[in-house]
Protein backbone atom coordinates (compact mmCIF):
# COMPACT_ATOMS: atom_id res chain seq x y z
CA UNK A 1 0.00 0.00 0.00
CA UNK A 2 1.47 3.05 -0.81
CA UNK A 3 1.14 5.80 1.56
CA UNK A 4 0.07 9.64 0.22
CA UNK A 5 2.44 12.73 1.32
CA UNK A 6 0.63 15.86 1.60
CA UNK A 7 3.10 18.68 0.24
CA UNK A 8 0.64 21.18 -1.16
CA UNK A 9 -0.95 22.89 2.04
CA UNK A 10 2.63 23.04 3.95
CA UNK A 11 4.03 24.37 1.02
CA UNK A 12 1.58 26.96 1.00
CA UNK A 13 2.07 27.83 4.45
CA UNK A 14 5.77 27.74 4.10
CA UNK A 15 6.15 29.99 1.28
CA UNK A 16 3.38 32.49 2.94
CA UNK A 17 5.70 33.06 6.16
CA UNK A 18 8.94 33.48 3.75
CA UNK A 19 7.05 36.37 1.56
CA UNK A 20 5.95 37.99 5.51
CA UNK A 21 9.84 37.64 6.06
CA UNK A 22 11.15 39.76 2.70
CA UNK A 23 8.52 42.07 2.72
CA UNK A 24 9.63 42.96 6.64
CA UNK A 25 13.00 43.39 5.56
CA UNK A 26 14.29 47.26 4.30
CA UNK A 27 15.21 47.17 0.57
CA UNK A 28 19.28 47.83 0.28
CA UNK A 29 20.39 50.17 -2.26
CA UNK A 30 21.50 48.99 -5.53
CA UNK A 31 24.15 49.62 -8.04
CA UNK A 32 23.60 50.51 -11.91
CA UNK A 33 24.16 46.73 -12.95
CA UNK A 34 21.56 45.50 -10.53
CA UNK A 35 24.27 44.08 -8.02
CA UNK A 36 23.28 45.32 -4.19
CA UNK A 37 25.61 47.62 -3.08
CA UNK A 38 27.37 48.69 0.49
CA UNK A 39 26.52 51.58 2.19
CA UNK A 40 30.22 53.06 3.66
CA UNK A 41 30.28 55.93 5.52
CA UNK A 42 32.83 58.49 4.77
CA UNK A 43 35.92 58.48 6.79
CA UNK A 44 35.33 61.79 9.78
CA UNK A 45 37.99 64.51 9.17
CA UNK A 46 40.90 65.22 11.79
CA UNK A 47 44.14 65.23 12.03
CA UNK A 48 46.78 67.44 11.09
CA UNK A 49 47.95 68.93 7.36
CA UNK A 50 50.99 70.34 6.36
CA UNK A 51 50.86 72.38 3.45
CA UNK A 52 53.65 73.34 1.23
CA UNK A 53 53.10 76.85 -0.07
CA UNK A 54 54.72 79.29 -3.11
CA UNK A 55 55.43 82.38 -0.41
CA UNK A 56 52.80 84.37 -2.85
CA UNK A 57 50.14 82.37 -1.10
CA UNK A 58 51.06 83.46 2.53
CA UNK A 59 48.26 85.75 3.15
CA UNK A 60 45.43 84.30 1.17
CA UNK A 61 46.30 80.91 2.29
CA UNK A 62 46.54 82.12 6.33
CA UNK A 63 43.07 82.87 6.00
CA UNK A 64 42.01 79.70 4.52
CA UNK A 65 43.40 77.70 6.65
CA UNK A 66 41.45 79.58 9.72
CA UNK A 67 38.08 78.82 7.79
CA UNK A 68 38.83 74.97 6.71
CA UNK A 69 40.08 74.46 10.43
CA UNK A 70 36.80 76.25 11.33
CA UNK A 71 34.73 73.62 8.54
CA UNK A 72 36.59 70.80 10.06
CA UNK A 73 36.96 71.18 13.99
CA UNK A 74 39.55 68.71 14.86
CA UNK A 75 41.78 69.56 11.84
CA UNK A 76 45.11 71.61 12.11
CA UNK A 77 46.93 72.97 9.36
CA UNK A 78 50.74 74.17 9.17
CA UNK A 79 52.16 76.16 6.52
CA UNK A 80 55.11 76.04 5.57
CA UNK A 81 56.34 79.47 2.60
CA UNK A 82 59.01 79.43 0.43
CA UNK A 83 60.02 79.51 -3.44
CA UNK A 84 58.35 76.98 -5.45
CA UNK A 85 61.53 76.02 -6.94
CA UNK A 86 62.82 75.08 -2.74
CA UNK A 87 59.56 74.19 -2.09
CA UNK A 88 59.76 71.21 -4.40
CA UNK A 89 62.79 69.63 -3.82
CA UNK A 90 61.48 69.83 -0.38
CA UNK A 91 59.06 67.58 -1.67
CA UNK A 92 61.35 65.17 -3.99
CA UNK A 93 63.09 64.88 -0.60
CA UNK A 94 60.34 63.19 0.60
CA UNK A 95 59.80 66.22 3.78
CA UNK A 96 56.84 65.30 5.99
CA UNK A 97 54.14 67.08 3.80
CA UNK A 98 50.58 66.28 2.53
CA UNK A 99 50.50 68.96 -0.11
CA UNK A 100 52.56 71.08 -2.83
CA UNK A 101 51.05 74.43 -3.92
CA UNK A 102 53.46 75.65 -6.50
CA UNK A 103 53.43 79.20 -8.53
CA UNK A 104 53.87 77.86 -11.72
CA UNK A 105 53.37 74.17 -13.68
CA UNK A 106 57.42 73.82 -14.05
CA UNK A 107 58.10 72.94 -10.57
CA UNK A 108 55.31 71.27 -9.82
CA UNK A 109 56.13 68.89 -12.77
CA UNK A 110 59.40 68.49 -10.83
CA UNK A 111 57.28 66.25 -8.59
CA UNK A 112 55.42 64.63 -10.79
CA UNK A 113 57.56 63.70 -13.00
CA UNK A 114 59.70 61.96 -9.77
CA UNK A 115 56.55 60.12 -9.04
CA UNK A 116 56.07 62.39 -5.54
CA UNK A 117 52.35 63.78 -6.51
CA UNK A 118 49.63 63.00 -9.35
CA UNK A 119 46.65 64.73 -10.86
CA UNK A 120 47.67 68.20 -9.93
CA UNK A 121 44.99 70.95 -10.47
CA UNK A 122 44.75 74.46 -10.91
CA UNK A 123 43.02 76.47 -8.25
CA UNK A 124 44.05 80.24 -8.70
CA UNK A 125 45.98 82.68 -11.35
CA UNK A 126 48.14 85.73 -10.51
CA UNK A 127 49.67 88.75 -12.51
CA UNK A 128 52.93 90.67 -12.57
CA UNK A 129 53.25 94.03 -11.00
CA UNK A 130 56.00 96.62 -10.63
CA UNK A 131 56.40 97.49 -6.39
CA UNK A 132 58.02 100.81 -5.62
CA UNK A 133 58.73 102.26 -2.36
CA UNK A 134 55.54 104.23 -0.87
CA UNK A 135 54.42 107.83 -3.11
CA UNK A 136 56.88 106.23 -5.99
CA UNK A 137 59.66 108.53 -5.29
CA UNK A 138 61.64 107.56 -8.56
CA UNK A 139 58.14 108.04 -10.36
CA UNK A 140 58.19 104.83 -12.22
CA UNK A 141 54.93 104.49 -14.23
CA UNK A 142 56.46 101.49 -17.18
CA UNK A 143 58.85 98.87 -16.85
CA UNK A 144 61.21 101.02 -19.28
CA UNK A 145 61.68 103.36 -16.39
CA UNK A 146 63.93 100.73 -15.19
CA UNK A 147 65.96 101.37 -17.53
CA UNK A 148 66.68 105.59 -16.19
CA UNK A 149 69.99 106.60 -14.50
CA UNK A 150 70.02 106.22 -10.93
CA UNK A 151 66.91 103.53 -11.03
CA UNK A 152 67.53 100.34 -8.98
CA UNK A 153 65.52 97.04 -8.92
CA UNK A 154 65.77 93.66 -7.91
CA UNK A 155 63.84 90.33 -9.28
CA UNK A 156 63.58 86.92 -7.82
CA UNK A 157 66.19 84.63 -9.14
CA UNK A 158 65.49 82.85 -12.36
CA UNK A 159 64.49 79.56 -10.46
CA UNK A 160 61.87 80.91 -8.98
CA UNK A 161 58.90 81.72 -10.83
CA UNK A 162 58.53 85.43 -9.99
CA UNK A 163 62.03 85.34 -11.27
CA UNK A 164 61.07 83.46 -14.77
CA UNK A 165 57.87 85.64 -15.11
CA UNK A 166 59.53 89.11 -14.34
CA UNK A 167 62.79 87.98 -16.46
CA UNK A 168 60.08 87.80 -19.53
CA UNK A 169 58.33 90.84 -18.99
CA UNK A 170 61.54 92.55 -18.99
CA UNK A 171 62.83 91.00 -22.31
CA UNK A 172 59.21 91.87 -23.90
CA UNK A 173 59.62 95.40 -22.95
CA UNK A 174 63.13 95.64 -24.19
CA UNK A 175 64.90 96.08 -20.86
CA UNK A 176 68.67 96.11 -20.83
CA UNK A 177 69.47 97.35 -16.91
CA UNK A 178 70.46 94.57 -14.46
CA UNK A 179 69.16 93.80 -11.21
CA UNK A 180 70.54 95.33 -8.00
CA UNK A 181 70.03 91.85 -6.96
CA UNK A 182 67.98 88.48 -7.15
CA UNK A 183 65.87 86.85 -4.42
CA UNK A 184 65.18 83.86 -2.89
CA UNK A 185 61.27 84.58 -3.14
CA UNK A 186 58.98 87.23 -4.46
CA UNK A 187 58.61 88.42 -0.51
CA UNK A 188 62.17 89.22 0.03
CA UNK A 189 61.38 91.48 -3.65
CA UNK A 190 58.59 92.97 -1.66
CA UNK A 191 61.27 93.69 1.91
CA UNK A 192 64.10 94.72 -0.62
CA UNK A 193 61.32 97.57 -2.04
CA UNK A 194 60.13 98.71 1.37
CA UNK A 195 62.34 98.92 3.03
CA UNK A 196 64.41 101.83 0.83
CA UNK A 197 66.88 99.55 -0.40
CA UNK A 198 65.96 99.75 -4.13
CA UNK A 199 63.40 101.65 -6.05
CA UNK A 200 61.55 98.89 -7.43
CA UNK A 201 61.21 95.06 -8.10
CA UNK A 202 58.63 93.05 -10.25
CA UNK A 203 56.13 90.78 -7.98
CA UNK A 204 52.70 89.82 -8.38
CA UNK A 205 49.48 91.44 -7.99
CA UNK A 206 48.70 89.52 -4.71
CA UNK A 207 51.70 91.59 -3.05
CA UNK A 208 51.65 94.44 -4.22
CA UNK A 209 48.28 94.66 -2.17
CA UNK A 210 49.52 93.05 0.90
CA UNK A 211 51.95 95.87 1.09
CA UNK A 212 49.69 98.21 0.29
CA UNK A 213 50.85 100.51 3.62
CA UNK A 214 54.27 100.42 2.51
CA UNK A 215 54.34 100.32 -0.98
CA UNK A 216 52.70 101.19 -4.12
CA UNK A 217 52.09 98.83 -7.15
CA UNK A 218 52.54 99.85 -10.78
CA UNK A 219 50.38 97.57 -13.66
CA UNK A 220 52.25 95.80 -16.05
CA UNK A 221 49.85 95.74 -19.78
CA UNK A 222 48.28 92.98 -20.72
CA UNK A 223 51.04 92.70 -23.49
CA UNK A 224 53.98 92.57 -21.48
CA UNK A 225 52.08 90.47 -18.42
CA UNK A 226 52.90 87.06 -17.79
CA UNK A 227 49.73 85.12 -16.21
CA UNK A 228 50.71 82.78 -13.57
CA UNK A 229 49.66 79.28 -13.11
CA UNK A 230 49.07 77.85 -9.67
CA UNK A 231 48.53 73.68 -9.45
CA UNK A 232 48.34 72.05 -5.63
CA UNK A 233 48.69 68.11 -5.56
CA UNK A 234 48.74 65.60 -2.93
CA UNK A 235 52.57 64.63 -1.70
CA UNK A 236 53.15 61.09 -2.07
CA UNK A 237 54.24 61.26 1.08
CA UNK A 238 51.45 62.34 2.80
CA UNK A 239 50.29 60.65 6.41
CA UNK A 240 47.13 62.19 6.18
CA UNK A 241 45.11 61.55 2.28
CA UNK A 242 41.90 62.27 3.10
CA UNK A 243 42.21 65.38 4.64
CA UNK A 244 44.93 66.67 2.03
CA UNK A 245 42.63 65.44 -0.55
CA UNK A 246 39.42 67.39 1.23
CA UNK A 247 41.77 70.88 0.95
CA UNK A 248 41.85 70.36 -2.30
CA UNK A 249 38.28 70.51 -3.00
CA UNK A 250 37.77 73.35 -0.82
CA UNK A 251 40.29 75.42 -2.46
CA UNK A 252 38.03 74.61 -5.40
CA UNK A 253 34.80 75.21 -3.80
CA UNK A 254 33.07 78.67 -4.10
CA UNK A 255 34.23 79.72 -0.20
CA UNK A 256 37.73 79.77 -0.89
CA UNK A 257 37.82 81.08 -4.34
CA UNK A 258 35.98 84.07 -3.10
CA UNK A 259 39.03 84.41 -0.32
CA UNK A 260 41.68 83.94 -3.04
CA UNK A 261 39.17 86.91 -5.25
CA UNK A 262 39.53 88.86 -2.08
CA UNK A 263 44.07 88.49 -2.03
CA UNK A 264 43.87 89.64 -5.69
CA UNK A 265 44.33 86.20 -7.43
CA UNK A 266 41.91 85.20 -10.13
CA UNK A 267 39.68 82.30 -10.36
CA UNK A 268 40.86 78.46 -11.33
Amino acid sequence: MFRRTVLGPVLALMLVGLGAACASEKPRPSTADGATATTTAAPALGGNLTVLGAASLTESFNELGKAFEALHPGTKITFSYDASSALATQANSGAPADVLASADQANMKKVTDAGNAKDPRVFAHNRLAILVKKGNPKKISSLKDFDKAGVTFVLCAVEVPCGKYGTQALTKAGVKAQPKSLEQNVKAVVTKVTTGQVDAGIGYVTDGQAAAASADSVPIPDDLNVVAEYPIAVLKQSANANLAYAFLDYLLGPDAQAILTKYGFTGA
